[in-house]
């Protein structure tokens, strides 16, 4: 599983590693596109998941289809 780097992480990889300034660019986009595909996958999970589950993570059924519904890009 891709897991995206944290904020904090690419700062400290910007600033500890003299990058020319189109892999730092290059790294935010590959780190943008990841953030995106996590949101992607994780609200297309919330459609799957039964009512018992979604209260179990404190969410309406109501709730997740609204949270599902949300554009990928928007956090």
């Amino acid at each position: 599983m891709a897991q995206a780097i944290a904020r904090k992480d690419l700062s400290y990889l910007v600033s500890h590693a003299p990058l020319p300034p189109v892999s730092v660019a290059a790294l935010r986009v590959a780190v943008l596109f990841a953030k995106w595909q996590t949101h992607r996958r994780t609200r297309r999970d919330l459609t799957d998941l039964d009512p018992h589950l979604l209260k179990d993570i404190g969410l309406t059924p109501d709730e997740a289809r609204i949270e599902a519904a949300r554009p990928f890009w928007q956090d």
